[in-house]
């Protein structure tokens, strides 16, 4: 079901690669169109359709099978469910919250994707969007449509604005969103003139006052500026940009803003666009719910959650592996392999404020620390929070513990026994390392899954139980469990998975450990691997939110114009960029892998972790292809150039902005002009570590390499994340090896392994804004990012 896209001109390269260069491609007509409706369809998605021409065109839909391609195994079965339920007026309203783990809310999904993905050409398709942009439930709609960019063969290349710009509401609170969904311009423009007016009384000089309790009290520390209701975490309050909406002449901020703004083209382009800002902190900005809180700035950070959303949606658990070609990925092993990463990375940053192992998770205990996540969904109810010391116990749904706690039963008991029998009489050993990925579909409860009658909703029994959602509800009520893009915002996420985690671990201890001879690669040593300094941060950066504004859209001539936008600017962890110089000795040129992996050096009492026991804590940063010549090979690699982390993402609004001028012949669009979906965040690659430094090591190793194809090959990265294509990873080798099994000590350790210690500094950003000496006190330095 390929449908050509033509392609224009081809100048120029990309940036440094582990294989050869890919020359840029940029978008031709055609492209551009579909590209503007792509962005048009998803534009303020809660309110009514704008455009006419959608309007019109989804009022048109009709449905015949004859208008889909479907594979020999499948006749459209939960197409024709959803249509049914749609003509009898019982699918889930608009404005009502979508749950991914409500059953009834999941087979409308599975319904409408159809819809899309099996259209057999673009004209189907668009109309069957624009049908069910008309009618279907938000949620619904949104993530069916997303899966079926991902997964057509056709749509490479297209961009979709991320889920945190079509959605806003679940990744900031709902202070914030409800200043968004009210703001109006013609009522900020007289905000702004009263602002001025009493601005000489909010920064008065108080000090006179306090001058005999300066000693005692540091009144100084207040002294200019008004301390009503003012909080230490509350940056924008000494930076003086105030807790409302403001405007002013800078530029979107991000990492790479410096270079837009040296952009003519993007000067121009931008300049008649109307931008807001208003600053939004994590929930910690209310008060401090428990020492859990104190991580909120991470567990809840936007693009730390999108990713979790985006890799659910890339092996999506109902997509079969044969359709969609998932299997080739390794979809079971790779579910692990992330789920170890995340676990890995939240443990360091625990680590980074002294606390210590993840607790671990029991239905019948309670849970210590509560969690409210301050979210509204679009309809405006909020979303359930946890006090402390909650018993689920008390409140769930007693069948789905037992079912839940039966399949941990279960699976422990395959993999103690060793085998498993499935219904066809297929005998799978289950201690064999390959067999690591009929454990992972098992525990994602994918329909590749060897039990897939009862694997495939042990899943859902667990979120459901966790959400106090009953299989039979059709109404429920929001709750961060129930959605891939909310769960990691709760700490009880890490403690259930966890206990998914050691499973895992638990097969690991029926698989013979690596021994010298396979660890050993014979002609090839490290000499030594120089570090950078590390250092991480807090900066600032600009999401936006302009799917939030509620006043009536611009058109011009029939023709919609992009004239305002909403930017929500928040504090985030980043770091420094750093480099790895190489040395590797090698007695001949041959081609390598080499991965990094970066790991604690000690646990929260000061203790060196054995290494056995620490393997489980090393999370890979870096896996790269190198061909080595003869003798000492030095070379450099950046924290830029890590294997499948990504920059900051071009905003909705500026993409827009360049796709009408590359429509209207003014610009040529680069494929390649916005990061792949299924990037992990760069700034995210280090922990936040300690101001006197935190220690820490890096693992690095290199052997041979003997992939059977070259990674890449069948798609451009780039622009592309290549599911389904079997080139996705650099090599056949397991995720996360050689760190993947135990440990034995006596084998492990080999010339082309290398061990480095290092530690990461925290540099306070702010610091000099909590000082009321500072020369510009009142205003924010933007200069500071080209310093890091």
């Amino acid at each position: 079901m390929k449908i050509a896209i033509t392609l224009l001109v081809i100048v120029g390269l990309v940036a440094a690669t582990p294989f050869p260069k890919k020359e840029t491609k940029f978008a031709d007509k055609e492209f551009l169109a579909k590209q503007k409706f792509f962005f048009e369809i998803l534009y303020r998605i809660e309110d009514p359709l704008f455009f006419e021409e959608y309007i019109k065109l989804g009022k048109t839909f009709t449905y015949n099978k004859d208008d889909y391609v479907f594979p020999a195994d499948y006749d459209g079965e939960y197409m024709t469910k959803f249509y049914k339920a749609f003509k009898h007026g019982v699918t889930l309203p608009k404005g009502e919250f979508y749950g991914a783990f409500v059953e009834s809310h999941f087979e409308e999904l599975y319904g409408l994707f159809d819809f899309f993905y099996y259209a057999k050409n673009w004209e189907v398709f668009q109309r069957n969007v624009c049908w069910a942009r008309l009618f279907a439930n938000e949620g619904v709609f949104v993530q069916a449509l997303t899966l079926a960019v991902i997964h057509r063969d056709d749509f490479q290349g297209f961009i979709l604005p991320t889920i945190y710009e079509i959605f806003p509401q679940y990744f900031f609170n709902s202070k914030f969103v409800f200043e968004a969904e009210k703001f109006d311009y013609d009522v900020w423009s007289k905000y702004i003139m009263y602002e001025k007016e009493y601005k000489d009384f909010l920064y008065k000089d108080y000090s006179k006052y306090f001058k005999e309790f300066d000693d005692k009290y540091h009144y100084k520390y207040y002294n200019y500026f008004y301390t009503k209701d003012w909080k230490v975490w509350q940056w924008w309050k000494v930076m003086g940009l105030g807790e409302h909406w403001y405007s002013e002449d800078h530029f979107m901020i991000r990492d790479n803003y410096d270079h837009f703004n040296k952009d003519s083209k993007y000067l121009d382009m931008i300049k008649d666009v109307k931008k807001f800002w208003m600053p939004v902190d994590y929930t910690r900005d209310i008060y401090f719910y428990n020492q859990e809180s104190e991580l909120s700035y991470f567990t809840e950070d936007v693009e730390w959650n999108s990713f979790w959303y985006y890799f659910n949606l890339d092996y999506a658990p109902f997509l079969d592996g044969k359709t969609f070609g998932l299997d080739k990925d390794r979809r079971g092993e790779y579910y692990f392999y992330v789920v170890r990463q995340l676990l890995a990375r939240y443990y360091m940053e625990r680590l980074s404020h002294g606390y210590g192992e993840i607790p671990e998770f029991s239905f019948f205990t309670e849970v210590e620390y509560g969690y409210d996540p301050q979210l509204i969904n679009y309809n405006g109810v909020g979303f359930s929070y946890r006090k402390n010391y909650f018993e689920y116990e008390t409140y769930g749904n007693f069948e789905y513990v037992h079912k839940v706690m039966g399949f941990f039963k279960r699976i422990e008991d395959i993999i103690t026994q060793g085998y498993y029998m499935t219904y066809d009489g297929k005998k799978i050993d289950m201690h064999k390392p390959e067999s690591v990925k009929y454990l992972g579909d098992f525990m994602q409860g994918n329909v590749d899954s060897f039990d897939k009658y009862f694997a495939t909703f042990w899943y859902i029994y667990a979120h459901s139980y966790m959400a106090d959602v009953d299989e039979s509800d059709f109404y429920v009520h929001p709750h961060v469990f129930l959605n891939y893009e909310t769960m990691l915002r709760d700490p009880v996420f890490y403690q259930f998975y966890k206990k998914v985690h050691d499973v895992f671990y638990q097969f690991y201890d029926y698989v013979d450990a690596y021994t010298k001879k396979e660890l050993y690669f014979e002609g090839v040593e490290f000499e030594d691997v120089k570090i950078s300094e590390l250092v991480t941060y807090f900066d600032l950066v600009d999401f936006d939110v302009t799917n939030l504004l509620n006043d009536k859209p611009t058109f011009v001539d029939g023709q919609f114009v992009w004239d305002k936008t909403l930017l929500a600017r928040q504090a985030r962890l980043n770091h420094k960029n750093f480099e790895f110089e190489y040395s590797i000795k090698s007695d001949k040129p041959q081609k390598v892998v080499i991965r990094a992996f970066l790991g604690p050096k000690y646990d929260e009492f000061g203790h060196v972790i054995p290494l056995d026991e620490n393997r489980e804590n090393f999370y890979e940063i870096d896996e790269f292809y190198y061909e080595l010549k003869s003798g000492v090979n030095t070379f450099k690699r950046s924290s830029k150039d890590f294997y499948w982390t990504t920059d900051d993402r071009t905003t909705y609004t500026e993409l827009y902005k360049f796709v009408m001028l590359a429509y209207e012949g003014k610009y040529e669009f680069p494929l390649d002009y916005s990061e792949p979906h299924c990037g992990f965040p760069d700034r995210l690659v280090l922990p936040r570590g300690y101001y006197e430094g935190m220690p820490v090591q890096f693992f690095f190793f290199v052997y041979p390499f003997t992939a059977s194809y070259d990674a890449y090959s069948t798609y451009d990265y780039n622009y592309s994340c290549g599911i389904g294509s079997g080139v996705r990873h650099i090599d056949e080798y397991p995720f996360g090896y050689p760190l993947d099994r135990e440990i034995d000590e006596f084998e492990f350790f080999v010339p082309n392994m290398f061990f480095k210690d290092a530690k990461i500094y925290h540099h306070d950003t702010f610091e000099k804004y909590y000082d009321y000496k500072y020369e510009k006190f009142g205003h924010f330095d933007y200069n500071y990012y080209y310093n890091y």
